[in-house]
């Protein structure tokens, strides 16, 4: 009698790799969400930015930083290679289309922790980039109230209160724009935070764009 031939069972495909953007105003939790999600994610890497300050100490080119000299900054953002750029207390930083191209390739998920304006920015960018269009899902995390975003500001201890009262002003404009986002992540506990934003990448990886069509 002659054996059936065994079936193979192929294996899924993964999913496509996602360009996840993070944005929120000062004061909101985006660096603890951050974090967060590179702890709890291993295929998750974030991108490194360029900068032409000094490095602090402990700081290594290519982990922390790229850094750049002034001279070096300036060729690279008049030859177009950054995606997103800003000068910040005298010093440049930016973000490289290769560092995310480059990344998005090798099948990484790539995490970018911006604020609304360089978020705008990335959008228009992506817009004229296919592979960064195609991986680009954007987040906007803000708090219940801007009152509970000023008890933060003051829990945290960190600024005056004049200080304390520019943020917010600054914060109302930038929760206006929360419609040009993909996503509205309100605030809660951290847990709750992480949760649902692992949500939110499990749902993307699962979008029917971005799937392979299932063999019949």
């Amino acid at each position: 009698m002659m054996k059936s031939p065994k079936s193979t069972v192929q294996s899924p495909k993964p999913a496509p790799p996602l360009l996840i953007l993070i944005s929120a105003p000062s004061g909101a939790g985006k660096t603890t969400l951050c974090e967060l999600l590179l702890a709890h994610q291993p295929q998750l890497t974030r991108a490194i930015t360029c900068t032409t300050r000094p490095p602090r100490p402990g700081e290594k080119d290519g982990v922390d930083y790229h850094f750049f000299t002034a001279e070096e900054f300036l060729k690279r953002l008049h030859a177009g290679n950054f995606i997103e750029h800003a000068t910040v207390y005298g010093n440049s930083y930016g973000i490289l289309k290769s560092e995310l191209l480059g990344k998005l390739r090798e099948g990484k998920d790539v995490l970018l922790n911006v604020d609304v304006q360089g978020a705008a920015t990335i959008r228009e960018q992506a817009e004229t980039e296919p592979e960064l269009r195609r991986a680009l899902v954007t987040i906007f995390l803000t708090t219940p109230s801007v009152e509970v975003l000023e008890q933060r500001l003051k829990k945290r201890g960190a600024d005056a209160v004049a200080v304390i009262r520019k943020r917010l002003a600054v914060a109302r404009q930038e929760i206006a724009q929360w419609k040009n986002f993909d996503y509205l992540l309100i605030s809660g506990s951290k847990p709750e935070d992480l949760r649902r934003a692992l949500a939110i990448i499990e749902s993307e990886k699962m979008r029917s764009a971005r799937s392979a069509a299932p063999e019949l």
